[in-house]
C-alpha cells in the first residue's frame, strides 16, 4: 500500500473500502447474522492485482473485527479463505 491508501469501514453499507487519494481501488463486502460476520467478496481494481493491496486489506478488516466486534468470522470469499489458510494466527476469529 502506497502512504495515500487507507481502509475505511462504510458500515452502513457493510464494506471495508480501500482507498488511494479517496478513490476506491478495492472493497471487501460482509453481511452480519446472528453472531456471525459472513465476508462474502473482496476485489481489487484490475489494474493494481498482484501487489499484496488485497492481502493489504484483508489484514485490516481482520484487524478491525478482532478489535471492534465479537462477532464469529466466516469467510465464504475464496481470497478470504486462502488468506486464512496462509494466516493461522486469525483462525481463533472463526472459533468465537
Amino acid at each position: 500500500m502506497s502512504d495515500s491508501d487507507a481502509v475505511v469501514h462504510d458500515d452502513a453499507h457493510h464494506r471495508y473500502v480501500l482507498e488511494r487519494d479517496g478513490q476506491q481501488i478495492g472493497q471487501v463486502v460482509y453481511e452480519l447474522g446472528d453472531g456471525v460476520i459472513r465476508v462474502l467478496h473482496t476485489e481489487v481494481d484490475e489494474s493494481l492485482q498482484e501487489r499484496g493491496l488485497g492481502s493489504k486489506l484483508a489484514r485490516a478488516v481482520l484487524d478491525d473485527i478482532r478489535a471492534n466486534s465479537d462477532r464469529q468470522l466466516v469467510p465464504i470469499c475464496p481470497f478470504f479463505r486462502a488468506y486464512l489458510a496462509r494466516h493461522p494466527e486469525d483462525r481463533d476469529l472463526m472459533s468465537r
